[in-house]
Protein backbone atom coordinates (compact mmCIF):
# COMPACT_ATOMS: atom_id res chain seq x y z
CA UNK A 1 0.00 0.00 0.00
CA UNK A 2 2.88 2.03 0.71
CA UNK A 3 4.59 1.72 -2.79
CA UNK A 4 1.23 2.65 -4.21
CA UNK A 5 0.93 5.82 -2.11
CA UNK A 6 4.19 6.58 -2.82
CA UNK A 7 3.98 6.10 -6.81
CA UNK A 8 0.63 7.86 -7.31
CA UNK A 9 2.53 11.09 -5.08
CA UNK A 10 5.41 10.94 -7.93
CA UNK A 11 2.45 11.02 -10.58
CA UNK A 12 1.06 13.61 -9.08
CA UNK A 13 4.30 15.71 -8.96
CA UNK A 14 5.35 14.92 -11.97
CA UNK A 15 2.19 15.93 -13.47
CA UNK A 16 2.01 19.46 -11.44
CA UNK A 17 5.78 19.89 -12.36
CA UNK A 18 4.46 19.58 -16.32
CA UNK A 19 1.83 21.61 -15.79
CA UNK A 20 4.25 24.37 -14.02
CA UNK A 21 5.96 24.95 -17.12
CA UNK A 22 3.35 25.26 -19.20
CA UNK A 23 2.81 28.97 -20.20
CA UNK A 24 -0.52 30.43 -18.85
CA UNK A 25 -2.04 31.89 -22.24
CA UNK A 26 -1.76 28.40 -23.05
CA UNK A 27 -4.35 27.09 -20.06
CA UNK A 28 -6.35 30.10 -21.25
CA UNK A 29 -6.36 29.75 -24.89
CA UNK A 30 -9.98 30.03 -25.93
CA UNK A 31 -10.62 28.94 -29.90
CA UNK A 32 -14.22 28.84 -31.55
CA UNK A 33 -15.81 25.34 -31.28
CA UNK A 34 -18.59 25.24 -33.59
CA UNK A 35 -18.54 27.40 -37.04
CA UNK A 36 -18.45 31.38 -36.90
CA UNK A 37 -20.72 33.45 -38.50
CA UNK A 38 -19.38 36.51 -40.30
CA UNK A 39 -21.73 39.05 -40.59
CA UNK A 40 -22.23 41.94 -43.56
CA UNK A 41 -25.01 44.93 -42.26
CA UNK A 42 -24.94 45.98 -45.80
CA UNK A 43 -26.39 44.16 -49.62
CA UNK A 44 -24.11 41.75 -51.33
CA UNK A 45 -21.15 43.30 -53.54
CA UNK A 46 -20.38 46.33 -51.66
CA UNK A 47 -16.99 47.05 -49.96
CA UNK A 48 -17.81 45.58 -47.15
CA UNK A 49 -19.04 42.53 -48.29
CA UNK A 50 -16.18 42.09 -50.92
CA UNK A 51 -13.65 42.54 -47.87
CA UNK A 52 -15.72 39.83 -45.57
CA UNK A 53 -15.67 37.65 -48.12
CA UNK A 54 -11.66 38.05 -49.20
CA UNK A 55 -11.40 37.56 -45.13
CA UNK A 56 -13.67 34.68 -45.41
CA UNK A 57 -11.21 32.90 -48.19
CA UNK A 58 -8.14 33.68 -46.83
CA UNK A 59 -9.12 32.05 -43.55
CA UNK A 60 -10.41 28.78 -45.63
CA UNK A 61 -7.52 28.64 -47.74
CA UNK A 62 -4.40 29.36 -45.28
CA UNK A 63 -6.48 26.75 -42.57
CA UNK A 64 -5.69 29.95 -39.83
CA UNK A 65 -9.11 28.35 -38.38
CA UNK A 66 -10.53 25.77 -37.14
CA UNK A 67 -13.99 25.82 -37.68
CA UNK A 68 -16.13 27.50 -40.75
CA UNK A 69 -15.93 31.16 -41.33
CA UNK A 70 -19.62 32.00 -42.61
CA UNK A 71 -20.66 35.16 -44.33
CA UNK A 72 -23.95 36.31 -43.92
CA UNK A 73 -25.73 39.47 -45.28
CA UNK A 74 -27.99 41.46 -43.00
CA UNK A 75 -28.95 44.41 -44.90
CA UNK A 76 -32.14 44.87 -43.43
CA UNK A 77 -32.75 48.68 -41.95
CA UNK A 78 -30.15 50.31 -43.30
CA UNK A 79 -27.92 47.11 -41.65
CA UNK A 80 -29.48 48.05 -38.40
CA UNK A 81 -30.86 44.20 -38.64
CA UNK A 82 -27.22 43.15 -38.91
CA UNK A 83 -26.44 45.39 -35.52
CA UNK A 84 -28.92 44.50 -33.24
CA UNK A 85 -28.54 40.92 -34.08
CA UNK A 86 -24.33 40.59 -32.54
CA UNK A 87 -26.07 43.34 -29.79
CA UNK A 88 -28.21 40.18 -28.94
CA UNK A 89 -26.02 37.88 -28.74
CA UNK A 90 -24.22 38.57 -25.63
CA UNK A 91 -21.40 36.11 -24.59
CA UNK A 92 -21.46 33.93 -28.35
CA UNK A 93 -18.54 34.82 -29.22
CA UNK A 94 -19.09 32.55 -32.43
CA UNK A 95 -20.23 36.21 -34.23
CA UNK A 96 -18.29 38.64 -36.03
CA UNK A 97 -19.56 41.84 -37.78
CA UNK A 98 -17.60 44.43 -40.35
CA UNK A 99 -18.22 47.91 -40.55
CA UNK A 100 -19.09 50.51 -42.44
CA UNK A 101 -20.27 54.33 -41.84
CA UNK A 102 -23.36 52.54 -40.74
CA UNK A 103 -22.38 51.67 -37.90
CA UNK A 104 -22.80 55.49 -36.64
CA UNK A 105 -25.69 56.35 -39.45
CA UNK A 106 -28.09 53.67 -39.04
CA UNK A 107 -28.86 54.30 -35.09
CA UNK A 108 -28.53 58.36 -35.51
CA UNK A 109 -30.91 58.26 -38.54
CA UNK A 110 -33.06 55.50 -37.41
CA UNK A 111 -33.52 55.72 -33.90
CA UNK A 112 -32.87 52.15 -33.19
CA UNK A 113 -31.38 51.25 -29.45
CA UNK A 114 -28.28 50.41 -30.56
CA UNK A 115 -24.35 52.13 -30.46
CA UNK A 116 -21.61 50.89 -31.10
CA UNK A 117 -20.59 50.25 -27.39
CA UNK A 118 -22.88 47.72 -27.65
CA UNK A 119 -20.55 45.24 -29.10
CA UNK A 120 -16.67 45.13 -28.36
CA UNK A 121 -14.09 46.29 -30.91
CA UNK A 122 -11.76 43.66 -32.24
CA UNK A 123 -9.76 45.67 -35.07
CA UNK A 124 -9.91 48.33 -37.17
CA UNK A 125 -8.81 46.01 -40.80
CA UNK A 126 -8.40 49.27 -43.03
CA UNK A 127 -10.06 52.81 -43.77
CA UNK A 128 -12.13 53.20 -46.96
CA UNK A 129 -11.88 56.02 -49.83
CA UNK A 130 -14.67 57.24 -51.81
CA UNK A 131 -14.18 58.44 -55.11
CA UNK A 132 -16.53 60.64 -57.48
CA UNK A 133 -16.87 58.56 -60.20
CA UNK A 134 -18.53 58.89 -63.39
CA UNK A 135 -19.77 57.02 -66.96
CA UNK A 136 -17.22 56.93 -69.17
CA UNK A 137 -19.05 58.03 -72.29
CA UNK A 138 -19.98 61.25 -71.02
CA UNK A 139 -17.80 64.05 -71.77
CA UNK A 140 -16.81 65.45 -68.08
CA UNK A 141 -13.28 65.08 -67.28
CA UNK A 142 -12.91 67.00 -64.13
CA UNK A 143 -14.98 68.08 -61.08
CA UNK A 144 -15.92 71.42 -62.75
CA UNK A 145 -16.88 70.15 -65.97
CA UNK A 146 -19.11 67.81 -63.96
CA UNK A 147 -20.44 70.60 -61.24
CA UNK A 148 -21.01 73.19 -63.81
CA UNK A 149 -23.43 70.73 -65.68
CA UNK A 150 -24.77 70.06 -62.74
CA UNK A 151 -25.62 73.37 -61.87
CA UNK A 152 -26.78 74.43 -64.70
CA UNK A 153 -29.97 72.22 -64.87
CA UNK A 154 -30.91 72.03 -60.07
CA UNK A 155 -31.66 68.36 -59.59
CA UNK A 156 -31.84 67.30 -63.00
CA UNK A 157 -28.50 64.72 -62.42
CA UNK A 158 -29.13 61.91 -60.30
CA UNK A 159 -25.97 60.52 -57.36
CA UNK A 160 -26.51 56.82 -56.84
CA UNK A 161 -25.60 55.54 -53.43
CA UNK A 162 -26.15 52.57 -51.04
CA UNK A 163 -28.92 53.38 -48.65
CA UNK A 164 -30.44 56.32 -48.02
CA UNK A 165 -28.68 58.96 -45.03
CA UNK A 166 -25.77 57.02 -44.66
CA UNK A 167 -22.22 57.84 -46.21
CA UNK A 168 -23.15 57.97 -49.49
CA UNK A 169 -25.82 60.82 -49.51
CA UNK A 170 -23.68 62.46 -46.73
CA UNK A 171 -21.28 63.14 -48.76
CA UNK A 172 -23.85 63.81 -51.80
CA UNK A 173 -25.06 66.43 -49.34
CA UNK A 174 -21.66 68.24 -48.37
CA UNK A 175 -20.76 68.48 -52.11
CA UNK A 176 -23.95 70.46 -52.52
CA UNK A 177 -23.34 72.60 -49.52
CA UNK A 178 -20.22 72.87 -51.13
CA UNK A 179 -20.65 73.76 -54.61
CA UNK A 180 -24.32 75.28 -54.67
CA UNK A 181 -25.25 72.64 -57.19
CA UNK A 182 -28.51 70.20 -56.48
CA UNK A 183 -28.77 66.19 -56.67
CA UNK A 184 -31.33 63.99 -57.02
CA UNK A 185 -30.00 61.27 -54.80
CA UNK A 186 -31.22 58.02 -55.71
CA UNK A 187 -30.18 54.95 -52.97
CA UNK A 188 -29.84 51.22 -53.92
CA UNK A 189 -28.86 48.35 -51.77
CA UNK A 190 -25.24 47.79 -52.52
CA UNK A 191 -22.25 49.42 -53.74
CA UNK A 192 -22.02 46.69 -56.34
CA UNK A 193 -25.62 47.44 -57.54
CA UNK A 194 -24.78 51.38 -57.28
CA UNK A 195 -21.79 50.49 -60.16
CA UNK A 196 -24.14 48.95 -62.13
CA UNK A 197 -26.61 51.42 -62.08
CA UNK A 198 -24.12 54.01 -63.45
CA UNK A 199 -22.25 51.95 -65.78
CA UNK A 200 -26.05 51.23 -67.00
CA UNK A 201 -26.40 54.95 -67.02
CA UNK A 202 -29.40 55.47 -64.81
CA UNK A 203 -28.09 57.79 -62.51
CA UNK A 204 -25.59 60.45 -63.70
CA UNK A 205 -22.42 59.66 -60.85
CA UNK A 206 -21.33 57.72 -58.03
CA UNK A 207 -18.99 58.08 -54.36
CA UNK A 208 -18.27 54.90 -54.52
CA UNK A 209 -15.40 53.29 -53.18
CA UNK A 210 -12.30 52.62 -55.11
CA UNK A 211 -12.79 48.58 -54.92
CA UNK A 212 -16.76 48.90 -55.69
CA UNK A 213 -15.70 50.68 -59.06
CA UNK A 214 -12.33 48.99 -60.12
CA UNK A 215 -13.68 46.51 -62.72
CA UNK A 216 -16.28 48.74 -64.35
CA UNK A 217 -13.23 51.32 -64.69
CA UNK A 218 -10.68 48.33 -65.92
CA UNK A 219 -13.30 47.56 -68.39
CA UNK A 220 -13.26 51.35 -69.79
CA UNK A 221 -16.88 51.52 -68.36
CA UNK A 222 -16.29 54.53 -65.36
CA UNK A 223 -14.38 57.70 -64.88
CA UNK A 224 -12.90 58.55 -61.80
CA UNK A 225 -12.98 62.29 -61.17
CA UNK A 226 -11.22 62.68 -57.57
CA UNK A 227 -10.90 61.22 -54.25
CA UNK A 228 -12.24 62.20 -50.74
CA UNK A 229 -8.85 62.41 -49.45
CA UNK A 230 -6.42 65.42 -48.55
CA UNK A 231 -3.42 63.42 -50.18
CA UNK A 232 -2.87 61.33 -53.47
CA UNK A 233 -3.20 57.68 -53.01
CA UNK A 234 0.29 56.02 -52.90
CA UNK A 235 -0.32 53.02 -55.72
CA UNK A 236 1.33 53.38 -59.00
CA UNK A 237 -0.03 50.52 -60.72
CA UNK A 238 -1.60 51.04 -63.70
CA UNK A 239 -5.50 50.28 -63.88
CA UNK A 240 -6.93 51.75 -66.99
CA UNK A 241 -6.31 54.08 -69.62
CA UNK A 242 -2.80 54.14 -68.39
CA UNK A 243 -4.17 55.61 -64.88
CA UNK A 244 -3.13 54.62 -61.45
CA UNK A 245 -5.35 55.12 -57.91
CA UNK A 246 -2.20 57.81 -57.23
CA UNK A 247 -2.72 59.52 -60.80
CA UNK A 248 -6.56 60.42 -59.83
CA UNK A 249 -6.63 64.05 -58.47
CA UNK A 250 -8.19 64.98 -54.67
CA UNK A 251 -11.35 66.55 -54.37
CA UNK A 252 -9.08 69.59 -52.74
CA UNK A 253 -7.14 69.86 -55.56
CA UNK A 254 -10.11 70.40 -57.97
CA UNK A 255 -11.69 72.78 -55.80
CA UNK A 256 -14.04 70.61 -53.88
CA UNK A 257 -13.04 71.35 -50.52
CA UNK A 258 -13.90 67.56 -48.89
CA UNK A 259 -12.29 64.62 -47.21
CA UNK A 260 -14.13 61.36 -45.98
CA UNK A 261 -13.03 58.33 -45.41
CA UNK A 262 -14.66 55.15 -43.80
CA UNK A 263 -14.10 52.67 -41.14
CA UNK A 264 -13.42 48.41 -42.05
CA UNK A 265 -13.65 47.21 -38.87
CA UNK A 266 -14.44 44.17 -36.77
CA UNK A 267 -16.31 43.86 -33.62
CA UNK A 268 -17.42 40.63 -31.92
CA UNK A 269 -20.34 40.53 -29.09
CA UNK A 270 -20.90 42.20 -25.96
CA UNK A 271 -19.58 40.48 -23.36
CA UNK A 272 -16.93 38.67 -25.05
CA UNK A 273 -13.78 38.09 -22.55
CA UNK A 274 -10.10 38.80 -23.51
CA UNK A 275 -9.15 35.59 -24.52
CA UNK A 276 -11.66 35.74 -26.94
CA UNK A 277 -11.27 39.13 -28.65
CA UNK A 278 -6.88 38.04 -28.33
CA UNK A 279 -7.92 35.31 -30.44
CA UNK A 280 -9.73 37.01 -33.59
CA UNK A 281 -6.77 39.46 -33.51
CA UNK A 282 -4.37 37.01 -33.73
CA UNK A 283 -6.65 35.62 -36.66
CA UNK A 284 -6.61 38.83 -38.16
CA UNK A 285 -3.02 39.52 -38.21
CA UNK A 286 -2.49 36.66 -40.09
CA UNK A 287 -4.78 37.40 -42.74
CA UNK A 288 -2.94 40.68 -42.55
CA UNK A 289 0.07 39.04 -43.85
CA UNK A 290 -0.89 37.05 -46.37
CA UNK A 291 -0.85 37.81 -50.70
CA UNK A 292 -3.96 37.44 -51.07
CA UNK A 293 -5.09 40.41 -48.56
CA UNK A 294 -2.16 42.80 -49.90
CA UNK A 295 -3.75 42.19 -52.94
CA UNK A 296 -7.16 43.83 -51.71
CA UNK A 297 -5.13 46.38 -50.11
CA UNK A 298 -4.11 47.45 -53.63
CA UNK A 299 -6.53 46.51 -55.76
CA UNK A 300 -8.65 48.45 -53.71
CA UNK A 301 -6.59 51.59 -53.02
CA UNK A 302 -7.08 51.21 -49.05
CA UNK A 303 -5.62 52.84 -46.28
CA UNK A 304 -3.63 50.31 -44.80
CA UNK A 305 -4.39 51.02 -41.35
CA UNK A 306 -4.43 48.68 -38.52
CA UNK A 307 -5.63 49.28 -35.27
CA UNK A 308 -6.81 47.19 -31.65
CA UNK A 309 -7.12 47.59 -28.20
CA UNK A 310 -7.92 51.05 -26.50
CA UNK A 311 -6.77 53.20 -29.67
CA UNK A 312 -9.06 51.40 -31.91
CA UNK A 313 -11.44 52.14 -29.40
CA UNK A 314 -11.13 55.86 -29.10
CA UNK A 315 -10.79 56.32 -32.48
CA UNK A 316 -14.41 54.46 -33.14
CA UNK A 317 -15.60 57.13 -30.32
CA UNK A 318 -14.36 60.04 -32.28
CA UNK A 319 -15.77 59.05 -35.69
CA UNK A 320 -19.60 58.49 -33.76
CA UNK A 321 -18.65 62.33 -32.09
CA UNK A 322 -18.07 63.39 -35.80
CA UNK A 323 -21.15 61.67 -37.34
CA UNK A 324 -23.50 63.42 -35.10
CA UNK A 325 -22.42 66.20 -36.34
CA UNK A 326 -22.61 65.60 -39.96
CA UNK A 327 -26.19 63.94 -39.58
CA UNK A 328 -27.32 66.97 -38.08
CA UNK A 329 -25.79 69.07 -40.49
CA UNK A 330 -27.14 67.10 -43.19
CA UNK A 331 -30.85 67.18 -41.14
CA UNK A 332 -30.93 62.89 -41.31
CA UNK A 333 -31.39 62.51 -37.43
CA UNK A 334 -34.27 61.10 -36.49
CA UNK A 335 -37.18 63.52 -35.72
CA UNK A 336 -35.38 66.07 -37.36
Amino acid sequence: MRAIGHASLGAVAALWIAQAFVPAAALAAWEPTRPVEFIVPAGTGGGADQMARTIQGIVTKHNLMKQPLVVINKSGGAGGEGFLDVKGARNNPHKLIITLSNLFTTPLATGIPFSWKDMTPVAMMALDEFILWVNADTPYKSVKDYIDAAKKEPGKFKMGGTGSKQEDQIITVAIEKATGAKFSYIPFRGGGEVAVQLVGKHVDSTVNNPIEGVAQWRGNALRPLCVFDGKPLPYTEKIANNMSWGDIPTCKSQGLDLEYLMLRGIFTVPGATKDQVAYYVDLLKKVRETPEWKTLMNEGAFNNTFMTGDEYAKWVDNEDKRHQALMKEAGFLAGQ
